[in-house]
């Protein structure tokens, strides 16, 4: 059984080389509830030495690690996967309780996380080698040969936020460890209780001493002390855009994959199948009260649909129950108060700036009704900035040509969604648009896990996703026979 359940947790502590424990000036990070303020626990507020230490630890297990079988590995990590599935009921609560996410949605996000890990297991005993003749280039000598293997970085430190605290952890843990590599984890503040329950679950699967270590504590007092150290040999951070890029320009030559922000924009045509489109674009914007990166944030429409859309658009926000993650309330309170502000700032600016509220724009502390709002300018922040909450502005078009200059004009660029049912205009559309990944006829999403996952400009560095994921965490090396 997990120790680190929602009754005890508060008593437990961090994993560091092999043990778990206290850190040593006592301080601790108390944590509370979005939904009530009610305190659920605490984590260790590690120092500078405490952090040395996790990166030491994992340096030295790994290279006994790198060792280690394909085979083995796969093993580990199926028994990791497992001991997920046969807790999700506890770790799906410490997630509800700690993020707000409802009851059916954490539960599902312990699930997939084991399925996630499962996949990257298969695989990783997949990535294999090549083997290159000196005379199959021209002018090559027939007497080379090379033997070209993929071996591990070394120490890899994985940096994941609130809003998934195991998918988007293990998405980085589970290729990292398949390829041979330790780990330094920090998991977000907030979300932290999620993460060790998770590394829990990993170290009663088998995991070698030392080989994992658990960072908590402050990112203005450990961050750079992480992001710095010199026995980081690769950084994946899932995170704001403001924090990706102030870290890119501190890391110097240590490889980054980064998973940033959005501004994702649905692009609906007057030919669209609006049922479809109204019912895409609600799932896109709302779930988990907007709380995604991956969220769809803006709808620039066609304004021949417009009216249509717009209606059925508000059928479908104004479904939506609010409340509580413990009712399994579609939209529930946000993260916290400073982020709730945000959302309601955005809001009022757009108003002000002549946007009509079609449904929503109630705010009672950090839980913000599902907000619709039409007519939205160009000259409105809400049209730009991220809000990270449940409020969807709509902006009328005159053209394609307009929704497609609207949408690249923005510093972000993760997904983008395009309604239409004339195949020829949605594949025209797509290739104009400055984004990592387009939906065709669906709302903006992360998976299937195993598709590429990528952002370009401000939203973010490399590619995720199960193959492209194992593959930047392992590079090529290469042994030249001469004969």
């Amino acid at each position: 059984m997990l120790t680190h359940n929602v009754e005890t947790f508060s008593q437990k502590n961090v994993l560091l080389q092999g043990e778990w424990r206290e850190n040593k000036n006592g301080n601790r990070i108390t944590l509370a509830s979005p939904s009530n303020g009610e305190e659920i626990g605490s984590v260790p507020a590690l120092s500078e030495e405490e952090v040395n230490e996790a990166v030491e630890a994992s340096n030295a297990a790994q290279k006994e690690w790198a060792k280690t079988p394909l085979h083995e590995r796969k093993q580990l990590l199926h028994r990791w996967a497992d001991n997920l599935v046969e807790h999700k009921e506890a770790i799906g609560t410490m997630i509800m309780q700690e993020v707000a996410k409802k009851k059916s949605s954490a539960i599902d996000e312990v699930v997939r996380t084991a399925d996630f890990i499962r996949h990257t297991a298969e695989e990783g005993v997949r990535l294999n080698g090549e083997l290159l003749s000196g005379d199959s280039y021209n002018g090559g000598a027939a007497s080379k040969t090379a033997q070209v293997n993929r071996v591990p970085l070394g120490v890899v430190l994985a940096i994941s936020p609130f809003n998934y605290p195991l998918n988007l952890s293990a998405s980085k843990i589970a290729p990292a460890l398949m390829t041979g590599n330790g780990v330094v984890f920090k998991p977000a503040t907030q979300g932290a209780l999620s993460g060790i329950m998770m590394i829990e679950a990993l170290e009663q699967a088998g995991l070698p001493e030392g080989l994992v270590n658990i960072t908590t504590g402050r990112g203005s007092e450990i961050g750079d002390a992480l992001v710095t150290h010199k026995g980081i040999d690769q950084i994946s951070f899932t995170g704001g855009s403001e924090t990706g890029i102030s870290m890119s320009k501190k890391v110097g030559m240590v490889p980054l994959v980064l998973e940033l922000g959005g501004k994702d924009p649905a692009i609906v045509l007057e030919d669209a199948d609006l049922d479809k489109a109204a019912k895409e674009i609600t799932g896109g914007a709302f779930s988990y009260s907007g709380q995604r990166c991956t969220a769809i944030k803006r709808v620039l429409v066609k304004e021949e649909a417009a009216d249509e859309l717009v209606a059925k658009l508000k059928e479908k926000v104004e479904a939506l129950s609010v409340g509580l993650p413990e009712d399994d309330a579609d939209i529930t309170p946000l993260i916290n108060d400073k982020t709730a502000d945000n959302v309601q700032s955005l809001i009022d600016d757009a108003i002000e700036k002549k946007a009509e509220v079609v449904t929503g724009d109630e705010k009672k502390e950090n839980l913000l009704s599902p907000t619709l709002l039409d007519h939205v300018s160009t000259d409105a922040r809400v049209a730009w900035e991220e809000p990270f909450g449940p409020v969807l502005p709509v902006l009328r078009v005159k053209s394609e040509e307009e929704a497609v200059q609207i949408a690249n004009e923005s510093e972000y660029g993760l997904q983008a969604s395009v309604f239409t049912q004339d195949i020829d205009a949605a594949h025209r559309i797509a290739d104009q648009l400055d984004v990592g990944s387009v939906q065709l006829n669906g709302k903006t999403s992360r998976g299937p896990d195993h598709f590429p996952f990528l952002g370009v400009k401000n939203s973010g560095l490399g590619v995720q996703g199960v193959r492209y994921s194992l593959l930047s965490l392992s590079r090529e090396k290469v042994k030249v026979l001469n004969g």
